[in-house]
């Protein structure tokens, strides 16, 4: 039980009806689950107001926290607190609730277009390596402890984070890596605490369309709130964006890259290539110095391990231990390589818009493959921006492109291959259209070449496809191993 006024102590509000000295059990924010002597939060989202729903919830509720006036609540017992904003307010308010379990955690917070995933898993990996537990918050799933739990958003609703840091704090972890995505910077996910890391890796338009930003501005300004949350803020410095990104940050700055200009650089890069593994090696420069080695692909690998490497540099990691994470981690659906075959290597990545599928191309062409192919989809209700641009893309860079499904959603599969079409049809590459995710894999298999570099691209760590609304199980590591033992058989 929880007084509503300790809740309320780091909000400014109007107490509209009722008393701050009411008591509270639970915080609820979905209409559905309102129990006695809860507090409601009335959420504004896309398709829903949670403000139309006051009245119904007032028979039951203590306490209603709102952002407009609600016309008839006088009259039922409930107190009435109203904010500017109720997501804001849901944050400061769920971790008074959960006695702000962040700050009994290193908190290490990760953002950019790409490169999230990897870091946080790099980040975790070395951490581990060197002694300390570490819980784990992204786009693929939550870790707290043995514990593994499917994430539904990247960075989830900020009560589920407070409580997902609860959980944390009573399982004995130390710290905390994490995913802040511009949608939970842009609906206040993330506030509540500060960060005592807050990362950058690198800005190219995303998430620019209905229901999420109106414009690339929008998208870069969500993503330089993070640097007004944090403590002490690692950017890239080689990303043409982030003095922008930085603008009116309130945090000490510390740059990562390859120019001189960065803190923490990578020098004399080599590309490597055992077997069917990809990977580089380096050297680190600056305030750190060894030499390192990854078992992924090209320079955006380098700069995720420069990132990880400047977060464990603050947590006194060894050298030793550095190296050790950087070999060892691995992180499902990037640059993740499935065996198939001993003549040709084929690999399974998350790239679902332009800049990651050209970062990836561009970075497998180095490696010098007999062919570069490249299996790909586009999801429906998003950008049709997209679609153009990543055909282009792989009809310039890939020596031949599957054309499949990915997750259609409310769209046929045909119209969205269509639209991936006329941004090929600028290139001169060559192509197949092959609707069925799995029978586009069987061919990709069926005709690999040997010193072929093969990318299913997309799906990365999903194991689902959204179809008309409903999510059908579908693992592309299930839907290869189901393709050859079917050719074996044949």
């Amino acid at each position: 039980m929880k007084k509503l006024i300790d809740l309320l102590g780091k909000l400014e509000y109007e107490c509209v009806q009722g008393s701050v000295d009411t008591e509270v059990e639970s915080i609820i924010y979905d209409s559905r689950k309102v129990c006695e002597k809860c507090l409601f939060i009335c959420i504004e989202g896309a398709n829903f107001d949670g403000h139309a729903y006051a009245k119904e919830v007032a028979e039951k509720a203590s306490v209603l926290v709102v952002s407009k006036e609600v016309e008839g609540l006088e009259d039922y017992d409930v107190t009435v607190i109203k904010v500017e904003n109720t997501r804001y307010a849901m944050a400061f308010i769920s971790a008074s609730y959960f006695d702000n379990p962040a700050e009994k955690l290193k908190v290490i917070g990760v953002t950019g277009t790409k490169g999230k995933t990897t870091t946080a898993y790099l980040v975790k990996s070395i951490l581990e390596n060197a002694g300390y537990k570490v819980g784990l918050i992204g786009t693929i799933e939550v870790i707290i402890g043995d514990e593994h739990i499917s994430a539904v958003n990247t960075t989830p609703e900020s009560y589920v984070l407070q409580a997902y840091f609860a959980k944390m704090v009573e399982a004995g972890l130390e710290a905390v890596v994490m995913e802040v995505s511009s949608q939970g910077l842009m609906l206040h996910r993330s506030q509540g605490f500060v960060f005592d890391f807050g990362i950058f890796t690198n800005l190219e338009p995303d998430h620019i369309g209905p229901n999420e930003h109106e414009s690339f501005e929008d998208y870069m300004r969500c993503k330089s709130m993070l640097f007004r949350q944090c403590k002490v803020g690692i950017v890239n410095c080689d990303d043409k964006h982030w003095e922008q990104v930085v603008q009116g940050h309130t945090c000490v700055l510390e740059r990562f890259g390859m120019g001189e200009q960065a803190d923490i650089r990578a020098e004399g890069l080599e590309l490597m290539r055992r077997g069917d593994v990809l990977g580089s090696k380096f050297l680190v420069k600056g305030l750190m110095e060894f030499e390192a080695e990854i078992a992924t692909p090209g320079r955006f690998s380098v700069y995720n391990a420069l990132t990880a490497i400047a977060i464990c540099r603050h947590f006194n990691v060894k050298e030793d231990a550095v190296r050790k994470a950087l070999l060892e981690a691995k992180v499902k659906g990037r640059i993740e390589p499935v065996k198939v075959s001993d003549e040709f290597t084929l690999l399974i990545d998350y790239a679902h818009n332009a800049m990651s599928l050209e970062s990836l191309l561009s970075t497998l062409k180095e490696y010098k493959p007999h062919r570069l192919v490249c299996l790909f989809g586009c999801g429906g209700n998003r950008s049709k921006l997209r679609r153009y641009e990543m055909g282009e893309i792989s009809g310039k860079l890939a020596d031949l492109t599957i054309i499949t499904s990915d997750n259609p959603r409310f769209e046929e599969p045909q119209d969205i291959i269509e639209d991936i079409k006329l941004g090929m049809a600028k290139t001169a590459g060559k192509y197949v259209e092959i609707c069925d995710r799995k029978e586009a894999i069987r061919y990709a298999i069926e005709h690999g070449e040997a010193g072929d570099i093969v990318v299913l691209a997309g799906k990365g760590h999903e194991d689902y496809q959204e179809i008309k609304g409903v999510k059908y199980p579908m693992d592309e590591r299930i839907l290869i191993a189901e393709v050859l033992a079917e050719l074996k058989e044949t």
